[in-house]
């Protein structure tokens, strides 16, 4: 039987539906574009082609033959515990263009070779990524770039947090968190859309951003606070971020466009008492975290760190990339899944049943278990997805009702 053909073989990107424009009519258009659209699309079925790749250079695909499970291949490949998460990735991938069979069996999902893996085409699909959007290549890159250290760290000879986080890394870093980078940006966009619209009625504003980076959702945030009359109201904003380099660069940033604002820059480890960090009870109107709380070591002892630190009806707003489906391999995974921050967390089978990014189902269960009012999750995704299953982007909301914990 002839292996399905290459993604790079049949680049037409089918165009978003239209309904999509209704659900997310609330948004800036320019962010939900049809060229944001075919990007991620592009994205997806390059980080496949990659998955091709690392099968070859892992050698995966010798050890096929037979059903097998991932806890197999690694003790067969002498593979660390660890990569268990990054290899089960790689393996959804291939099932999902059928170049791999899987199944389940009782709690142990298994996988045999389906079709002879072709050769990746990562040129082609690489250039149309390009065209669509030349900002695409931050995206790239560093997919590329964490790619190219998968086996070092499937063997344990290097560290993924080492290498990603290092000075070949961090440059790929700064430009991936970039507004430019649209696919990223996104998430920006929804949380500080979220955030503005849930304290649009406070008269005084409070703000605790966790996790900052180096600022492109805190840019984005006071942009939108801008636009809706809301800076006036903001009587401190305390931006936090544990990595002392990220930090520097969005302060120097930040505090050159806002040079009138009572901004304030500090760190903040989501996984220790906030109290004994300087960050009191009752103490912020609204809290703030773009991609960050998912990497929480014990998501529940974050979420009520946070709400304990807002005051009564503040609330946590977070952007956060969304899995539209459980179990759904996505390309951001590629360049997280390799760092021991992304995989080393407490899981739990009603609100995290795995590391990494989560679904909205997920959210609303963790907000609400944590004791938030009002837990929801912006735009629809529960209908989004029905249409457009890779829809990645999601900000998650929930009040702090009372005082306390």
């Amino acid at each position: 039987m002839n292996a399905p053909l290459s993604d790079a073989q049949r680049l037409e990107v089918q165009p978003s539906d239209p309904r999509l424009a209704e659900y997310l009519k609330d948004y800036p258009s320019p962010v939900f574009s049809e060229q944001l659209y075919q990007s991620i699309e592009l994205l997806e079925r390059y980080s496949v082609e990659i998955a091709i790749d690392l099968a070859h250079r892992l050698n995966v695909v010798d050890h096929l033959s037979q059903w097998q499970s991932v806890d197999d291949l690694c003790r067969l490949l002498s593979f660390q515990p660890s990569f268990k998460f990054p290899l089960q990735w790689i393996l959804e991938r291939l099932a999902e263009i059928d170049c791999v069979e899987a199944r389940t069996d009782g709690n142990t999902r298994l996988y045999r070779l389906q079709h002879t893996l072709r050769k990746p085409d990562l040129e082609n699909l690489r250039a149309a990524a390009l065209k669509i959007d030349p900002a695409n290549a931050a995206t790239l890159d560093l997919l590329d770039h964490a790619a190219s250290l998968y086996p070092a760290v499937a063997s344990g000879e290097q560290s993924g947090d080492r290498n990603l986080l290092g000075p070949q890394g961090v440059p790929l870093w700064l430009n991936y968190f970039h507004n430019d980078n649209l696919s990223y940006a996104v998430n920006n966009w929804v949380g500080a859309a979220l955030a503005a619209e849930r304290v649009s009625n406070q008269r005084a504003l409070r703000i605790l951003e966790v996790g900052a980076g180096p600022g492109s959702g805190s840019e984005i945030l006071l942009r939108l606070f801008d636009e809706r009359g809301l800076l006036p109201r903001v009587e401190r904003y305390l931006i936090t971020e544990p990595n002392a380099f990220f930090l520097r660069c969005g302060q120097r940033k930040l505090a050159r466009q806002y040079p009138d604002l009572p901004l304030e820059w500090g760190a903040l480890n989501l996984d220790l008492p906030w109290n004994t960090q300087g960050i009191t009870p009752g103490q912020f109107d609204l809290i703030y975290a773009v991609n960050v709380m998912h990497i929480s070591k014990d998501l529940l002892f974050s979420l009520n760190e946070a709400r304990s630190a807002l005051a009564s009806d503040g609330w946590l707003v977070i952007g956060e990339c969304l899995r539209p489906y459980f179990n759904q391999p996505i390309y951001p995974e590629l360049m997280f899944q390799i760092l021991e921050s992304f995989t080393n967390v407490r899981t739990d089978p009603e609100i995290r049943p795995n590391p990494g990014f989560l679904t909205a189902e997920h959210w609303r269960r963790a907000f609400t278990r944590a004791g938030f009012q009002c837990a929801e999750v912006a735009p629809n995704i529960d209908r989004i997805r029905e249409i457009y299953p890779h829809f990645f982007t999601g900000a998650v909301c929930g009040q702090n009702v009372g005082t306390g914990k």
